[in-house]
């Protein structure tokens, strides 16, 4: 099976419709549909049903479409890491370094920092992301390594190294009758009518449902504290980001947070090797 044959297959599967698949892939639809009838003949099996009222994925479809996207995603991923590969042996790669915006800041800084210092440092560029996506782009090829924070990520499959471990805390606006108390349990976060939790996005870009304010990053949710309208609960090192007006309580019974470097596996990066050594001696 081709990659151009899966690329026009998963089109038409995402859009349910010939005319706009053949439209995002730029070409006219009989061949199009002749492409997705000779994958069809050669599996022996239908993979979408066309009625008068549209077209919608069979079974064996549905199993395509999984496997056709994990399948791009990693000829995608092969092509990104071929053509850094590339520019690190014409000496022009640096190093691409996602984080989750407002997440290990003085950590970060620190690392960059002392990194910097190395005989053998290159650039490094940092994207900072939503919660979740560091995993999405250090697979996809899109970065080389990555601060991830267990248990929310996954570092399934990735290589990494342990850099800290912190409690959490919740952060409240300081005028609030808790921001006083010396410790609190999650079931007293919980128990906040007027404080809610934010409600972060999906990696889909949906948000779960649910009382709390939609959140993008850390500086919209800090003003949402300040301005009364909600709580969070983060890790302890937060404190350092948090201005005037907002008090941080340690959560006795939250799990602990492990911040680590991950970088995909079989990496034979020498600048990568010397970040990731300068991180662990942090």
């Amino acid at each position: 099976m081709e990659t151009r044959e899966l690329r026009y297959f998963v089109a038409v599967a995402e859009e349910l419709h010939f005319g706009r698949a053949a439209q995002r892939l730029g070409i006219a639809q009989p061949p199009l549909s002749r492409a997705i009838r000779q994958m069809e003949r050669r599996l022996g099996a239908a993979l979408l049903e066309r009625t008068s009222r549209g077209v919608a994925l069979t079974e064996v479809g549905a199993v395509l479409l999984r496997e056709g996207r994990a399948a791009l995603d990693a000829v995608d991923a092969a092509d990104r890491r071929a053509r850094r590969a590339a520019l690190a042996v014409n000496g022009s790669a640096g190093i691409v370094l996602v984080t989750k915006a407002g997440a290990a800041n003085e950590l970060l800084a620190k690392l960059l920092d002392a990194y910097a210092a190395e005989p053998d440092a290159v650039p490094v560029e940092v994207v900072l992301c939503g919660p979740g996506a560091q995993e999405r782009l250090l697979r996809d090829g899109r970065a080389d390594v990555g601060l991830l924070h267990l248990p929310f990520d996954s570092t399934a499959g990735l290589d990494t190294e342990e850099l800290r471990s912190e409690e959490q805390v919740v952060v409240l606006p300081s005028g609030h009758p808790l921001a006083a108390r010396d410790r609190l349990r999650l079931a007293d976060v919980a128990a906040l009518p007027d404080l809610p939790l934010p409600r972060w996005p999906r990696l889909d870009g949906t948000y779960p449902e649910g009382p709390g304010p939609q959140v993008r990053d850390h500086t919209q949710l800090l003003q949402l504290i300040s301005l009364g309208r909600a709580a969070a609960v983060l890790p302890e090192s937060c404190r350092a980001s948090l201005h005037d007006g907002l008090t941080a309580v340690p959560v006795t019974d939250a799990p602990t947070v492990t911040t680590v470097i991950a970088w995909p596996p079989h990496t034979r990066s020498r600048p990568l090797a010397t970040l990731v050594h300068t991180a662990t001696r942090l």
